[in-house]
């Protein structure tokens, strides 16, 4: 089992995107990339923590590749939009790579210059690719949020 960590706005849609993909282990919502202990919702949303809203996935690499993770990620959201998803507004719904290994980083960066290659998104990237440092979990309710209601096409 390895895991990845993705930034792609709002944590619920990007959380059921990757939950409908095979070998998928476990998803679990939260925060990374910011400056205080402990970050709440309420005090992310503030956009004064530094974090962003993310997605840690545990996933076994026999079944789904990291790189079919990134095709994942370059499909759900829209990497051109700086700090912003949709209506959703602020570096907490910035996008970006979290990586927990030097294969992963490479990837990840291999990934962005095809990405980009491939012309399918007209505007440039700003995704930032970042190492991994503290993932927190959301509070329960976030967890699974849409899965909870029914809900089974994300707000992307």
């Amino acid at each position: 089992m390895e895991k990845a960590i993705f930034a792609a706005g709002c944590f619920w849609g990007v959380q059921l995107d990757f939950d409908k993909a095979a070998g998928i282990c476990a998803t679990v919502v939260g925060y990374i990339g910011g400056h205080s202990l402990s970050p709440t919702y309420e005090e992310v949303c503030s956009g004064t923590t530094g974090h962003a809203e993310a997605l840690e996935v545990s996933f076994d690499p026999e079944i789904i590749t990291f790189q079919e993770l990134l095709d994942i990620f370059w499909q759900c959201h829209n990497p051109t939009t700086l700090n912003q998803q949709g209506p959703d507004r602020g570096s907490q719904y910035r996008s970006a790579i979290y990586y927990n290994s030097e294969e992963q980083r490479l990837a990840a960066e291999k990934s962005k210059i095809n990405c980009t290659a491939s012309a399918l998104w007209p505007d440039p990237i700003v995704t930032e690719i970042t190492q991994a440092g503290k993932f927190w979990r959301a509070e329960d309710y976030h967890q699974k949020y849409l899965e909870k209601r029914h809900i089974t096409i994300s707000c992307h």
